[in-house]
C-alpha cells in the first residue's frame, strides 16, 4: 500500500469507529476485508488510527469536521504532512482537497483542544487541579510498552539479555523493580521465547508498582478478587512466592489465566463467589473496574464511550466491591484497592469515605500514577485491617 492508501484506509476506519464500533473492532472489519495488506501495512493503518482517536476532537476541529476525512487532513498537518501531497485523487489516495479543506480552524473551548468530552472536562479539573491539562496531554502520546519479568523464575538482567538475542531491547525500569521498558521490537514480543516460556508477561509499570508496593510478609491465603484475565494474579504468585487463589464476579473473564499459570509456573487456583466466602485472607487484591482514565492512550475508544451514568455507576460499584472485598480480610490482614484511573472520586475519595465508615482500617499507603512515560494513569492504596 502507498502512504495515501494507508490514509484512505485509516479515514474508512475512523468513520467506521464513528458510527459505533470499537477501535479495534473497526480495524479488525478492515483487516478482514483487506487480506492484500501486508503486515506492515496493517500497522501502519493502525498507527494512524490509533494516533486519531488519542486526538478525535482536536484533529476534528483543527481538519473542520467530526469525520475520517477532516480528522486525517488534521493529522497529517500536525505531523508536519503537507495534505495536498497525500489527498491527490491518484489511485487509492483520498480525492483531493476542496478549497473549504484547505482551511484551519481552531478550538470553541479547553474540552475541545485538550481532547476530553465536554461533559467530563469539568470533572477532570475538579478531580486534577493543577494537572489536568498536562495529564490530558500525556493521554494522546503513544504509550511505551512495558514487560513484567517473573521473578520467580529469571532475574531482570537475565530476562533484558535473553530479550535482546530475540531482537527486543529493553531497559530496566528506574523504580519498579519487576518492570523493563521495552525501546524495540516490542511487536515481537508476544512470539518470543522468553514469552512463550512465561519469563516475561505484557503489563505496564505502573500495574506492576501495586503489587511490588507489598513490601511485609503476608500471613494468610491471598486472594485476587478481580482477576479479570489474571495478571494481577500473575503478578501477585511471582512476588509473594506463595499460591494465590483468583476470583472474578464473571468467571468466563478468567479462561485463559489457567494456561497462563502453567505458563509462568505460577500456583493460581480459581474460586467461586461461594467458596471465598468460606475463608479469611491475609491479602485481598482488587483491581475494581474504573473510567480507564489513566490507560486511554492504549485504549482511546474508553474515552469517548464513557459517560456519566456509566461513571456515576462505576462509583457505586467501586465502592460496594471494596466494602464486599474488606469482608473477607482477616484480622490483621490487607485491603489492596486499585483503578487505572486518574480521577480523584474513583481513588482517594473512595479510599476516604471507606475509612470514615469502617474506623477499625487503616490506610498503610496510597499512590497515583499519572501517565508518562514511566508508566499508565493508575492508583492503589494499601489498607490494614486493625
Amino acid at each position: 500500500m502507498t502512504p495515501a492508501a494507508r490514509v484512505q484506509a485509516a479515514i474508512e476506519v475512523i468513520d467506521d469507529f464513528l458510527t459505533g464500533r470499537s477501535g479495534e473492532m473497526a480495524l479488525t472489519a478492515w483487516a478482514r476485508r483487506s487480506r492484500y495488506a501486508g503486515s506492515g501495512d496493517r500497522a501502519a493503518v493502525r498507527d494512524h488510527v490509533y494516533d486519531a482517536l488519542r486526538h478525535l476532537r482536536s484533529y476534528a476541529a483543527c481538519g473542520g469536521g467530526m469525520s475520517g476525512r477532516p480528522i486525517m487532513i488534521a493529522a497529517l498537518r500536525q505531523q508536519g504532512i503537507d495534505p495536498q501531497s497525500i489527498f491527490t485523487g491518484d489511485r487509492f489516495a483520498p480525492e483531493t482537497l476542496s478549497a473549504k479543506e484547505q482551511e484551519q480552524s481552531d478550538f470553541s473551548s479547553e474540552a475541545e483542544q485538550f481532547d476530553i468530552p465536554d461533559w467530563l472536562w469539568p470533572i477532570w479539573c475538579q478531580d486534577l487541579i493543577d494537572d489536568a491539562q498536562l495529564v490530558a496531554g500525556n493521554l494522546r502520546q503513544r504509550a511505551p510498552v512495558f514487560l513484567r519479568v517473573n521473578i520467580a523464575r529469571t532475574t531482570r538482567e537475565a530476562a533484558s539479555q535473553k530479550l535482546r538475542d530475540e531482537s527486543i531491547n529493553t531497559e530496566i525500569h528506574p523504580s519498579v523493580p519487576t518492570a523493563l521498558k521495552v525501546i524495540d521490537g516490542a511487536r515481537k514480543v508476544a512470539q518470543s521465547d522468553s514469552y512463550r516460556q512465561g519469563l516475561v508477561e505484557l503489563q505496564d509499570a505502573s500495574s506492576q508498582a501495586s503489587v511490588c508496593a507489598l513490601i511485609s510478609e503476608i500471613m494468610g491465603p491471598v486472594l485476587d478478587y478481580c482477576a479479570g484475565g489474571g495478571g494481577k494474579a500473575l503478578a501477585l504468585a511471582a512476588w509473594l512466592g506463595k499460591k494465590v487463589h483468583a476470583h472474578d464476579a464473571l468467571a468466563s473473564r478468567m479462561k485463559d489465566l489457567p494456561v497462563r499459570a502453567k505458563r509462568a509456573q505460577a500456583d493460581i487456583v480459581l474460586k467461586t463467589t461461594d467458596q471465598i466466602q468460606q475463608t479469611k485472607y491475609g491479602l485481598v487484591f482488587c483491581d475494581v473496574p474504573c473510567s480507564g482514565s489513566g490507560a486511554w492512550r492504549r485504549d482511546p475508544s474508553g474515552k469517548w464511550r464513557l459517560g456519566a451514568d456509566q461513571l456515576n455507576d462505576l462509583l457505586i460499584s467501586q465502592f460496594d466491591i471494596l466494602s464486599n472485598a474488606a469482608a473477607l480480610v482477616g484480622p490483621n490482614g490487607v485491603l489492596l484497592y486499585a483503578t487505572c484511573s486518574v480521577l480523584d472520586r474513583e481513588n482517594g475519595r473512595q479510599i476516604s469515605r471507606f475509612l470514615k465508615q469502617h474506623s477499625h482500617w487503616s490506610l498503610v499507603k496510597s499512590q497515583q500514577f499519572f501517565p508518562g512515560s514511566d508508566g499508565d494513569g493508575f492508583f492503589f492504596a494499601v489498607l490494614q485491617n486493625g
